[in-house]
């Protein structure tokens, strides 16, 4: 942009206009330039002005002339036409184009600022000892390794130095505004980078801090909103008097209706509302709405709090060191109280108040209710509910990313392969405490829980069930893909892993299924220098993520021969229409079971307020105007469709096989 000097005819109309300049030399503006558009306005310092010949839209879809009017303007670039009007001060800031400044009372930037890169949040431990370090393109993967791995101080070390050099970069001494930016009626703005398309309205203060708003992913910053030392990327929404203190805040993350944290990590599409968050790494679909909660000193993903939920991280003793572990898809009850440090399993439920520590880690899909001051564990009993199945389903379609970047990498698969290592470890561990268990017992004790001793026997098929879908889903998935692979000559081919074997052992980096293994040779490549820079950290990642089905299928095959004597290179037809055979009933009977648990939402007791003035009747005519009725149901319809699918589906995987056999024993 070319810019020059001032007219002597210029100055003159200019300073008519109520203008004035610690030095006229210092303001230099671009061609054509409109005297006019400058109104009661201050300079000082180097000021450099682009064309204001323009009109912006008000939202109320006025044309507004762009230029500057009543502001007070130190040491800043101002973008091509921008509507600048009534700003306090405004000072060291370069502006895009098409920004609109209106109704602001202080924007400045105190210079040598990393706008939020940097600042550390400490997470679950809040004496110290997991803190994250803050910077615009965090995801909750790298986040984890950062928090979740200080047993390996060298590792954690190398992490820190790839992410403080980034850091590094992003110092600055003057802040900017991204084009088609929005600031309007806002109070206090100190030392923040505001990328394009952001719409700050009525904010009290922002101090410290970097908004990744994008155009297609534009982010809102709402009335009373308070944030110091803090990241909020892409698509995401903070509104209603929201105070946050030391927070990132993911893609597609809403916050507000006086939601308040610090310390505090907020992934992809995670909500907080009402509610208190104080050292928490909440992973992605984290939702908290009501008031009286408050999560603390926590990791979660995909997790549900009930109103009044509430933990504790200390005893009066040491201070707040404890911890909780809130496995994927966990969620609790109404005034639900868990004492730190405690564990739960991924899918459970937590119920009533837990004065005691519990781990429940190796039993998904489970209850732990509060009976007689006791935590009792009730094995697999989640993974027939309607809210488990329902859930699952509708993660992958509240989304709300629209940034083609995707920073968090999700897998959404309800029955994955960390899944499917804990049930078989639940499976295991119930026949051992039931083998050592004497008939004359009622109940076992197992890390901090009671589980009813005839229930170790009783709800091991719903575990086995969960293998089943899990390992027929596997293969059907295979035969699929065997049926469009033209790779090689043997008709088998595409059953064979491309990956080598992978371990035992899964782990969910919050969202991101991968092996240990896997996790281990990041880690290894990261000690010794291999990974040395964001982009190589995010790019091996990415490929962990990709290549989840691959690593599956190679896990899967190593299971089938463990427990069905089945190898896959050399594959057994009787043995592969068995395990078709097991998938097609157990998701038939878990559907059925589903079904079940739904029809309870349509009986007398759901009908109890309706018909209020009426008889029985009217009690029901008015239930099903407003609820329907059980067939009609949306969710119901679904399952039933999807009953027919499975059928579908497991005549054309036998058919599958059947063209493959010519490569079988």
């Amino acid at each position: 942009m070319e810019v020059r000097n001032l007219t002597t005819g210029e100055i003159e109309q200019l300073e008519r206009l109520g203008c004035r300049a610690e030095s006229w030399d210092s303001v230099l503006v671009a061609d054509p330039f409109l005297p006019e558009r400058f109104y009661q306005t201050i300079f000082s310092g180097k000021v450099i002005i682009a064309r204001q010949d323009g009109f912006l839209k008000s939202e109320t879809g006025k044309p507004l002339p762009c230029g500057i009017y009543r502001a007070n303007i130190r040491d800043c670039s101002i973008g091509e036409n921008n509507f600048i009007n009534d700003v306090g001060f405004l000072s060291d800031y370069e502006t895009g184009k098409q920004v609109m400044l209106y109704d602001v009372g202080l924007m400045e930037c105190s210079g040598g600022s990393s706008f939020g890169n940097g600042v550390h949040a400490e997470v679950l431990n809040e004496s110290g000892g997991r803190e994250v370090i803050l910077y615009e393109r965090l995801s909750a993967q790298i986040a984890y390794l950062m928090a979740l791995y200080r047993e390996d101080p060298l590792f954690t070390d190398q992490l820190k130095k790839i992410v403080y050099s980034f850091c590094e970069g992003k110092k600055a001494t003057r802040a900017r505004i991204g084009d088609q930016s929005r600031i309007i009626g806002c109070q206090q703005i100190k030392d923040l980078v505001v990328e394009e398309s952001a719409f700050l309205q009525g904010v009290t203060l922002l101090e410290n801090g970097t908004i990744v708003s994008k155009k297609e992913a534009p982010v809102f910053i709402g009335p009373g909103v308070t944030a110091r030392h803090f990241i909020i990327q892409s698509g995401s929404s903070i509104d209603g008097g929201a105070l946050l203190l030391n927070c990132f805040v993911g893609q597609g993350v809403q916050i507000g209706k006086q939601f308040s944290a610090e310390n505090s990590l907020f992934f992809a599409n995670c909500e907080g509302f009402h509610s208190e968050a104080c050292s928490i790494f909440a992973g992605p679909y984290t939702v908290t709405h009501h008031k009286s909660t408050l999560l603390i000193a926590s990791l979660y993903s995909f997790f549900n709090a009930g109103s009044g939920t509430n933990h504790s991280n200390h005893m009066y003793k040491l201070g707040p060191v404890h911890q909780g572990i809130f496995d994927r898809g966990s969620k609790t009850g109404s005034f639900a109280y868990v004492l730190l440090p405690s564990r739960v399993g991924p899918y459970s439920v937590i119920i009533g108040k837990h004065f005691s520590n519990f781990d429940a880690s190796e039993f998904p899909f489970s209850y732990i209710r509060e009976e007689e001051g006791k935590s009792v564990l009730y094995p697999g009993m989640n993974l027939f509910t309607v809210g488990t199945k329902r859930d699952a389903e509708k993660w992958p379609l509240r989304d709300r990313r629209k940034d083609a970047d995707k920073l968090d990498l999700i897998h959404f698969d309800l029955f994955n392969p960390y899944i499917a290592g804990r049930c078989q470890q639940a499976l295991g561990l119930m026949q051992s405490l039931s083998e050592k268990a004497s008939r004359k017992q009622e109940h076992v004790q197992y890390k901090g829980l009671r589980i009813n001793r005839l229930m170790l026997s009783a709800t091991r098929k719903y575990y086995t069930m969960a293998l089943q879908i899990f390992f027929g889903d596997q293969l059907i998935k295979r035969l699929e893909k065997a049926e469009k692979s033209d790779e090689g000559e043997h008709p088998v081919y595409s059953l064979i892993p491309k990956t080598g074997k992978v371990s035992e052992a899964w782990c969910d980096l919050c969202g991101l299924i991968t092996p240990v293994s896997e996790i281990e040779r990041l880690k290894d490549d990261i000690r010794k220098g291999k990974i040395t820079g964001l982009q190589q950290l995010e790019k091996r990642l990415h490929q962990l993520f990709t290549e989840y089905e691959e690593f599956s299928w190679s896990w899967t095959a190593v299971q089938f021969e463990k427990t069905e004597g089945l190898n896959v290179q050399n594959p057994d037809k009787e043995k592969l229409e068995k395990i078709l055979s097991q998938w097609k009933e157990s998701r038939l009977q878990l559907n059925q079971m589903i079904l079940a648990d739904a029809k309870k939402e349509f009986d007398a007791n759901s009908r109890i307020g309706y018909g209020i003035d009426g008889d029985t009747q009217t009690q029901e005519h008015d239930f099903a105007s407003v609820r329907g009725s059980f067939e009609d149901n949306k969710f119901v319809k679904g399952i039933l469709e999807e009953n027919e699918k499975i059928t579908e589906k497991y005549e054309q995987s036998i058919d599958r096989i059947l063209a493959l056999s010519k490569g079988f024993k």
